[in-house]
């Protein structure tokens, strides 16, 4: 017959050895667990034993490519250093949205009242975006993108509209926080942009 309360027992031991081993492990590692690129980059590891707690702010975490936060637009600078707008303002991020946090204005040709594909106005709401990525999954342009971003704190509600200016970063941008993406996203475009060109 089991006696009553031995899994909560056994629960314990278990608790109790690993809170005693991170001690001895970062005991015997010393400082170079903590302050040292290699101790860093260790404590990155699936693999880690001992205290390893990322020391945020002083240290900022490594985020992986792939995490996805408010998403931004991309954006070109031409000859004049005008930003071009990857976004044709063809509204299908804002139809995928599930919490429909985006709005867009297609810009109008002054001399003929006709739609031209930039957007006038495009906001994001990032109260209400759930970073769910339907936006820069749907979008046939590949101008709009999940942002690394994440330290959006205010002490007000009042600036979480994200307009055009607050939402476009360049492509230098993009190529920088996420490497592996824009290289296969590039390689994709590289035969278009030489069949257009010649």
């Amino acid at each position: 017959m089991r006696m009553i309360g031995f899994g909560i027992l056994k629960g314990l031991a278990v608790t109790l050895k690993r809170f005693f081993q991170t001690y001895l492990v970062s005991n015997k590692l010393g400082r170079k667990h903590y302050f040292t690129p290699e101790g860093i980059e260790s404590r990155y590891q699936a693999s880690t034993e001992g205290i390893f707690t990322i020391q945020y702010p002083e240290e900022p975490p490594v985020i992986p490519e792939e995490f996805r936060y408010i998403p931004f637009l991309l954006y070109e600078l031409n000859s004049e250093g005008v930003r071009e707008y990857r976004c044709t303002a063809c509204g299908i991020c804002a139809k995928v949205c599930p919490p429909q946090c985006i709005w867009i204005t297609r810009q109008t040709d002054p001399t003929t009242g006709r739609p031209v594909p930039h957007p006038a106005e495009f906001t994001i709401d990032i109260d209400i975006c759930m970073n769910c990525g339907f936006c820069a999954e749907y979008c046939p342009f590949d101008a709009i993108k999940m942002d690394h971003d994440f330290e959006l704190a205010s002490t007000t509600r009042v600036n979480n509209r994200y307009s055009l200016e607050q939402l476009g970063k360049p492509v230098d941008y993009y190529a920088k926080i996420r490497p592996g993406n824009y290289l296969r996203e590039e390689s994709a475009r590289a035969p278009k942009k030489q069949a257009e060109a010649g």
